[in-house]
């Protein structure tokens, strides 16, 4: 039932070796509250006093969602930025096919994605949601607050503060550049290729 942490090195110059430490630290204490949630819902749930309004339960059983979700984005932002890549720059093409379709160019999805990540308080991404079969860019306030349920993630990006403060200030536009100038399109084209039709 526990999940375990996945080993991520450094391998990124989007940020530093001490901007990336800092934040594998947080990445690991979502884990190990995934892990506590999961044992108390199995150990002592008390199921009978679930309220709405407030419970243990309910404290439980939205931790959850939230801590899980922190595992999971902050994967896939990871995924998004520590490779050893000969792709950088090289979009694939499935990739391109459907920011053609969704956006009309490559760069009116990363004007709109940059957008995007700056209304963002806590994750930008670019997903395909399965329900309207379209591609999108979601902005989200928290790890579950936001999100759209379908929504399959292709891009991954961290704006919380957490992510980029320590090497960018309050300078996120620079962040998010250098993000998108450092994507490992081969990971990107992955998802499309699994997910887009």
């Amino acid at each position: 039932m526990d999940i375990t942490a996945v080993t991520f090195d450094y391998k990124t110059d989007v940020v530093s070796q001490k901007q990336f430490d800092e934040h594998m630290k947080l990445y690991k204490g979502y884990v190990d509250k995934t892990n506590e949630i999961s044992h108390k819902l199995v150990e002592q749930p008390d199921l009978a006093n679930a309220n709405a309004v407030y419970s243990s339960y309910r404290a439980l059983k939205t931790g959850e969602s939230f801590a899980l979700d922190g595992v999971i984005l902050h994967e896939l932002y990871f995924q998004n930025m520590v490779v050893e890549s000969d792709s950088l720059g090289k979009i694939g093409q499935n990739t391109l096919k459907a920011m053609n379709k969704y956006w009309g160019s490559v760069n009116n999805w990363m004007a709109a994605f940059v957008a995007t990540a700056l209304s963002a308080r806590g994750w930008c991404m670019c997903v395909y949601e399965q329900r309207t079969q379209t591609c999108r860019n979601l902005a989200t306030d928290s790890h579950d607050d936001g999100l759209v349920c379908g929504a399959y993630p292709l891009i991954v990006l961290d704006m919380y503060e957490h992510a980029y403060f320590i090497d960018y200030g309050t300078n996120k536009a620079s962040y998010i550049h250098r993000f998108l100038e450092r994507l490992p399109w081969e990971v990107i084209e992955d998802r499309v290729s699994a997910v887009v039709h």
